[in-house]
């Protein structure tokens, strides 16, 4: 068997480190793997993609999450069921792909016991993403006992997935920082707090009526919790689609990719498909361009992506395809995604079908938005715990606006605990700024250049209202002014005297690589264009040739030399590209293409003649269809339902297919007012049974 080495080599900003080599095998199979990686990445990075086959159909799965949230990524380890995207590689682990039903193996007796960590606490905070995190922060600086925990091995949440500039405000939330380093420093900053403790690899197991917590200590230890006061800041999960073929190998959510590729280093596939023009999708798509995986297209529903424009400019510029008012109709392959089917669709946002079109591809990110985890904070609340939610879990939005909702709840803690130092004017400046950092994007303002075509100035392509402000403080003459009451303004410079002398610092610093610099000095004629650029490229490849270069909207206008390329360690991975552009043309230069397009190859659609289900239950295999027939016999009881078709049954708790069930009402018919949905289970994590029980010490339990 010819073993796939699917591992990045090469990354214009991540460094490409791995611990040591582990050898493992996988269906009788040997491969290697590296320390410090689950054992979806190592499988993955040796071309494994069909993690188990289902017990009813013996359909094909493989990971779509990466989060622990859905259970596509069940293996058997060493004959235990385990979610390949949680669990850590080990050397020698025997891992095998889940089959069917499987049956435990019988103990041996020999698993290590560990004394129950029972615990008091001021604060326990659940997530170590941007929320829980600067909530920390917070209230270490007050010194308020606080118990930080996380189910994942380093703090950061999502933001150790983000190796783009971040937006926002520069003084308050970071903005023009990645958000690999955002992470990096707040973590720090948690830890320098005496009155922290931080809990890694440690994940919440459930909330109980008398007020305490279950956590699973470094997975494999039971503590009980008794906090007095809850945090949730669990962060959101990704939303699932209903499709034909939504379930086959290679459909992968989001942040499961944004996980593979930023966090493992591992290329889920060559060539993708995006599904939803948002922020995240943009962001994806963009991150899948810098570690060298091709975009075939991205379909958006609406007339026009709801992320920022920037980040949409950045990958049209690239040459990425987009089809606005568009939708996928079914995914095609048999074990294995092969390509995708979309069309146009109509005001009703209905698919016209003699618009469809069949794209090939080996993967499809799914990026149709997100919802909050939030079931720890609701159970809580019936509970009567005294308990907030922060971040995503209280609401969607920018991680930016995470950092802010996790100083608000922390500072709302600090006043209730000590009404000496309340703050409630500074908690609704927090709230005011919060609420610019969650805003939708504003209008888009083009305003008619009237350049003399003299000196050196810099060109702004950021036309749109959003919530950033880090160029402001990048001109060290401070000619580049926003507002400081409204970081939502676009950029204004302002230069009477000619003070600018090309620094390029504002190029290099934008967060939506949206600043070029135009020199006039030495030619007018055929003005130098310095270009930001993150993406691979050799410095011996591109200088003394000429390449396409487009306008903000991804447009070809011409052609232009590069003279020169710069990358030092103080621009933080952007590269500046230097060339020699026409004056006429030189203002609007706002990128550059060193791959030639590639053309859409449309396969044949006689190669896939099995049409997959459209799954709306990944836990049981429940099809629409199966669910659509109930609700039109009349049947609007989602507890019903889950008895008769089992959908919401399985591993994950209905958290995934809910959402779709809902929407099946909606569009059957059904007032909201007559659906009955799912009686929530009591939420608990999946641990080993032996995690509860204790050794014995001259006939009695050892408590800490």
């Amino acid at each position: 068997m010819t073993q796939k080495n699917n591992r990045i080599q090469n990354h214009p900003v991540l460094s490409v480190e791995r611990g040591q080599p582990l050898n493992f095998s996988f269906d009788g199979e040997l491969y290697t793997g590296y320390q410090n990686e689950t054992i979806a990445a190592a499988l993955i990075a040796n071309g494994i993609e069909i993690f188990q086959y289902h017990h009813k159909d013996h359909a094909p799965q493989g990971i779509f999450c990466a989060n622990g949230q859905c259970s596509q990524c069940m293996v058997l380890v060493n004959g235990f069921p385990r979610k390949a995207c949680m669990e850590m590689l080990q050397e020698g682990m025997h891992i095998q792909p889940l089959d069917g039903l499987y049956h435990l193996p019988v103990d041996t007796g020999n698993s290590q016991l560990y004394p129950i960590i029972q615990k008091k606490v001021k604060v326990l905070i659940v997530g170590a993403g941007p929320a829980g995190l600067s909530a920390a922060i917070e209230l270490g600086s007050h010194g308020i006992e606080t118990l930080l925990i996380d189910d994942k091995n380093k703090a950061g949440g999502k933001l150790v997935l983000q190796t783009h500039r971040f937006f926002g405000s520069k003084e308050l939330v970071y903005a023009g920082t990645r958000g690999i380093d955002i992470a990096k420093i707040l973590a720090e900053q948690s830890q320098e707090k005496e009155s922290v403790e931080v809990w890694l690899n440690s994940p919440m197991v459930g909330v109980f009526s008398d007020h305490k917590a279950g956590v699973f200590k470094d997975n494999r230890q039971y503590a009980l919790i008794d906090p007095e006061i809850l945090v949730i800041a669990t962060g959101a999960r990704e939303r699932s689609l209903p499709f034909p073929g939504n379930t086959l190998p290679g459909i992968i959510g989001a942040g499961a990719f944004q996980t593979l590729l930023n966090r493992d280093l591992v290329l889920p596939g060559e060539n993708f498909f995006v599904i939803g023009g948002g922020n995240v999708g943009l962001i994806a798509a963009y991150h899948a361009l810098q570690a060298g995986i091709h975009i075939a297209g991205l379909a958006e529903i609406l007339p026009q992506c709801g992320g920022y424009k920037v980040h949409l400019d950045k990958i049209k510029r690239l040459g990425v395809p987009i089809h606005t008012s568009h939708t996928i109709l079914r995914a095609n392959g048999s074990d294995h995604v092969e390509s995708v089917t979309i069309a146009r669709v109509d005001e009703h946002f209905e698919p016209i079908l003699d618009s469809a079109q069949t794209i090939a591809c080996d993967g499809v990110l799914i990026a149709a938005g997100l919802t909050p985890v939030n079931e720890f904070f609701q159970q809580a609340q019936q509970f009567g715990f005294h308990t907030f939610a922060s971040g995503d879990a209280q609401e969607i939005a920018e991680a930016s606006a995470a950092i802010v909702s996790g100083q608000i709840i922390a500072k709302r803690i600090v006043s209730e605990l000590d009404h000496s130092r309340a703050e409630t004017l500074t908690i609704q400046n927090l709230e005011n700024v919060k609420k610019v950092l969650s805003s939708k994007p504003g209008n888009i303002q083009i305003s008619e250049r009237k350049s003399k075509r003299e000196g050196v100035l810099p060109v702004f392509h950021c036309a749109q209202e959003i919530p950033c402000n880090p160029c402001s403080g990048l001109c060290v003459h401070h000619l580049i002014s926003i507002p400081a009451d409204n970081i939502m303004a676009v950029p204004d410079f302002v230069d009477p005297d000619g003070k600018c002398v090309g620094c390029a610092q504002c190029v290099i610093g934008c967060p939506g690589l949206a600043v070029t610099l135009v020199d006039y000095r030495k030619d007018p004629f055929f003005p130098f264009v310095t270009i930001p650029y993150e993406l691979p490229v050799d410095k011996s490849d591109i200088v003394g040739h000429s390449f396409p270069v487009t306008d903000r909207d991804g447009r070809i206008i011409g052609v232009a030399e590069v003279v020169d390329l710069s990358q030092t360690t103080k621009m933080n991975h952007t590269s500046l590209i230097k060339v020699i552009a026409p004056a006429e043309i030189a203002e609007q230069v706002a990128g550059i293409r060193f791959e030639p397009e590639k053309p859409i190859h449309i396969p044949e659609f006689s190669t896939f003649p099995i049409e997959n289900e459209t799954i709306i239950c990944r836990c049981e295999r429940v099809s629409a269809q199966d669910i659509r027939t109930l609700i039109r016999n009349g049947i609007h009881d989602l507890n019903l339902l889950k008895a008769i078709t089992r959908a919401g049954m399985g591993a994950c708790g209905g958290k995934t297919c809910e959402p779709l069930i809902l929407q099946i009402m909606k569009e059957e018919g059904v007032p909201p007012q007559d659906v009955i949905p799912f009686s929530k289970r009591p939420l608990t994590i999946e641990i080993p049974v032996h995690a509860f029980l204790e050794p014995e010490q001259n006939g009695d339990e050892i408590h800490e």
